[in-house]
């Protein structure tokens, strides 16, 4: 008999940094995530989540909040509704493709990011990001390595920046058609492949992506 490996499953993200910093007596802490830095097309957005201490006694209504990677849509949409309505504060920010060819993806991924927390009704006092360091923020700050799986501001915050890039991307297909956008949101699948090989590229495109290069190069030689 074959014996299969248990199922570990992943730990809901939780509230153990943003406790600690509330009892070091800061008061509007920030998680910070992106959305859409890997894509080939469409912007990179950022969002900033603000959860004030007595969420403590909610959080029945944010039980699902977890990596957006980790959620399928319709729970992803879930969230988002309740993280809107549970958050203290929240910001977005995005950065277009033309401002991530003219940058690079990390300083357009670290703008969209300052554009969330600058969004903020109120100025944050601490920063809790995903993985990245923002260095042109004076506020202290703390980077985690796949934060989006550890506290709970940050992946709400992964929830907003998602639903948030995915909605604009639906609208993004209905002014270039044909290539799946509402499907795909820009990433490189197969279907987005063959779109470009058929169609080329269009300005929404990330010109300065190694795919997307040769598509362009390609239909200048041709």
């Amino acid at each position: 008999m074959v014996e299969s490996s248990p199922v570990i499953p992943i730990k809901s993200p939780t509230l153990t940094f943003e406790r600690r910093l509330w009892a070091a007596g800061f008061k509007v802490i920030a998680g910070i995530d992106e959305a859409g830095r890997g894509a080939w097309a469409g912007p990179v957005v950022a969002a900033a989540v603000v959860f004030a201490p007595n969420v403590t006694s909610y959080l029945d209504s944010l039980s699902l909040v977890r990596d957006s990677k980790l959620l399928s849509p319709r729970q992803r949409d879930r969230c988002y509704d309740a993280i809107l309505e549970m958050a203290a504060f929240w910001g977005v920010g995005a950065v277009s493709s033309e401002g991530i060819d003219a940058c690079g993806i990390l300083v357009a991924t670290r703008e969209a990011m300052r554009l969330a927390v600058e969004g903020l009704a109120v100025p944050a006092d601490f920063l809790l990001v995903d993985a990245v360091q923002l260095p042109s923020l004076p506020m202290p700050q703390r980077a985690i390595i796949k934060g989006d799986r550890l506290s709970l501001s940050i992946a709400a915050a992964s929830i907003l920046a998602k639903v948030t890039r995915d909605r604009w991307m639906r609208d993004l297909d209905g002014i270039w058609p044909g290539y799946g956008f509402a499907a795909h949101k820009g990433y490189g699948t197969a279907v987005h492949q063959a779109s470009l090989a058929r169609l080329g590229s269009t300005p929404i495109h990330r010109h300065s992506y190694a795919p997307i290069v040769a598509i362009d190069g390609r239909i200048c030689d041709g």
